[in-house]
């Protein structure tokens, strides 16, 4: 079988023309992506009432009860029915951008996942973390996560723990901290 090899000097004529040093591709990797993947996927705001999407770290459930979350809470976002149109799906890509990108510096390990809830009522996402007690990443990280979907400062984010939330009496769970 016969190949058809490129001219001897082709990738050394091309460099020096532009006088750049090839380099491959390996030297660019940074941080491969550790705790996550992500796929071309439906957007949220497509999605049926009912439906939920969620992005958890490698080898923790989203679910209350999973050993990572128990002691933890959530940042959440409600949303009226008309940002589903408007803010729904630049807010849920934002947030995948935050745990991928991993947004909240030192406390980044604290942050298990993410889960976007559909619903007719009103849409929500939050972003979970590991330990309610730990004031000091909770806040951090509510504080990164408010900015980086551009919320004015204005507007307050609650934090509600798990444990509240599993044992709520009405409709409405108590923040445990506000940004």
């Amino acid at each position: 079988m016969e190949t058809n090899p490129s001219p001897p000097h082709a990738e050394e004529d091309g460099a020096e023309d532009s006088g750049k040093e090839m380099v491959s591709p390996e030297a660019y990797i940074k941080h491969p992506l550790q705790n996550s993947l992500y796929n071309h996927i439906q957007l949220s705001s497509n999605l049926m009432s009912g439906c939920d999407y969620s992005l958890f770290k490698d080898g923790i459930e989203p679910m209350w009860e999973d050993e990572r979350n128990k002691r933890g809470g959530r940042w959440l976002i409600t949303l009226t029915k008309q940002q589903r149109r408007l803010d729904l799906d630049r807010f849920w890509l934002e947030t995948l951008l935050c745990l991928v990108g991993e947004a909240f510096d030192d406390y980044s390990d604290d942050v298990c996942g993410a889960v976007v809830n559909i619903r007719n009522k009103g849409d929500k996402i939050a972003v979970w973390t590991s330990d309610y007690e730990n004031r000091e990443a909770v806040t951090h990280i509510g504080r990164v996560y408010k900015e980086r979907l551009g919320l004015p400062m204005k507007m307050t984010i609650g934090y509600q723990s798990h444990a509240d939330t599993a044992t709520k009496s009405g409709s409405t769970t108590k923040n445990k901290f506000v940004v």
